[in-house]
Order: structure tokens, then C-alpha cells, then sequence
């Protein structure tokens, strides 16, 4: 059976890392990272004559959207080719949308794969952490502003999902045990 696999969580989880981790054990997958649209989207704040902050509303109006249906569309290309397409990207708007998740599923029916939702459990003080670890642009305002961008996050799992699989990864030790049980569960037909 085929399967689609949306990494979820807020930023500075651990996404990005455990997707990779998780794209080199599984076999017969694509791996998809909607941070690769980054480009695009900072040319149309360039374009758009707009300061470069991916928490405005300019940002949510015009650009948010558009990169997920743009990452869901390659991913549905890709299950033409492979069994396992496993998108890193946060979702977290759309993982809690009941319409929004049956919609998928019902798409993914079609191309006869299954939904598989995975959460990265990790405390906030870790992901703030990160965060300044990484140094990157597209957190600038985030760490400038924590507090208010913090009341913007949900960092609970969703509970609206039947095909959730949560992954913690706020030490060493979860993240060794929860990549073990994940890759099981994933592989599982």
C-alpha cells in the first residue's frame, strides 16, 4: 500500500532532521521539503516590495497556501513512481481540519496510497533552542518576538487523527527509541 507521510509540528522541532533520518531507513521513498520553495516565495516578498517575515499577514494571504498545494501536488506526482512520499513541512493548520484531512485521504484514495500524520513532540524550551542554534533568516522574527510568536503555536498533538504516529524528540534517548518504532510502523503494509 502506498502512503503519503506529512512531518508535522511547529518550527525548530527537529523536522527536518528526523525526516531525513527517516527517508535513509525507509525503503522506496521520496523525500520532499517544502523549505525548498523558500526561494520562490522570499522573490515575491522582493517583488511584492514587503520586508521578508514569514509570520505576516502578508505572508498568510499570499503565500502560506500556495506552498502546500504546491509541495501536495509533487507529492501526488510522486506516488505515480514510488510507494513512500514522506513531505517535511509543519501542517499545523491543516492536520487539525477535519475537512481539510478527509479531502486528502479521499485524493489519496484515488491514487490508492494511505494518509500517515507524523508529530514531533518536542518541549519549547528545546525548539527555542534550536532555533538559535540554527541561525536562520526565516526565524529572525520569531526569536525577536517570542513571546507573541509563542501564543501562535500549538505545541499538542492533534487529536482528530486516527493515523497519527507521534515522534518524541526532545532527547537523545526519545529520539532513538521513537525512530525505531516510527520506521516499524511506516514500513508496515
Amino acid at each position: 500500500m502506498k502512503k503519503l507521510i506529512l512531518v508535522t509540528s511547529p518550527p525548530a522541532c527537529g523536522k527536518t532532521f528526523i525526516s531525513k533520518q527517516l527517508s535513509q531507513n525507509l525503503e522506496h521513498v521520496v523525500y520532499l521539503d517544502k523549505d525548498t520553495l523558500i526561494p520562490l516565495s522570499k522573490q515575491i516578498f522582493v517583488v511584492a516590495n514587503e520586508p521578508y517575515n514569514r509570520s505576516s499577514d502578508f505572508f498568510q494571504k499570499n503565500i502560506r497556501d500556495f506552498e502546500y498545494e504546491t509541495i501536495l501536488a509533487l507529492a501526488f506526482e510522486a506516488l505515480d513512481y514510488d510507494d513512500l512520499v514522506l513531505i517535511n513541512a509543519p501542517f499545523t493548520e491543516e492536520i487539525r481540519d477535519l475537512d481539510y484531512i478527509a479531502d486528502l485521504e479521499e485524493k489519496l484514495t484515488e491514487k490508492n496510497a494511505k494518509l500517515a500524520v507524523l508529530w514531533i513532540d518536542t518541549k519549547v524550551e528545546v525548539c527555542k533552542e534550536r532555533m538559535i542554534e540554527r541561525n536562520s533568516d526565516r526565524d529572525t522574527w520569531k526569536l525577536n518576538n517570542w513571546d507573541e510568536y509563542i501564543k501562535g503555536c500549538n505545541f499538542e498533538a492533534p487529536t482528530n487523527l486516527d493515523n497519527l504516529l507521534i515522534f518524541h524528540n526532545s532527547s537523545d534517548d526519545e529520539y532513538e527509541t521513537s525512530m525505531k518504532e516510527v520506521v516499524a510502523k511506516l514500513e508496515e503494509k
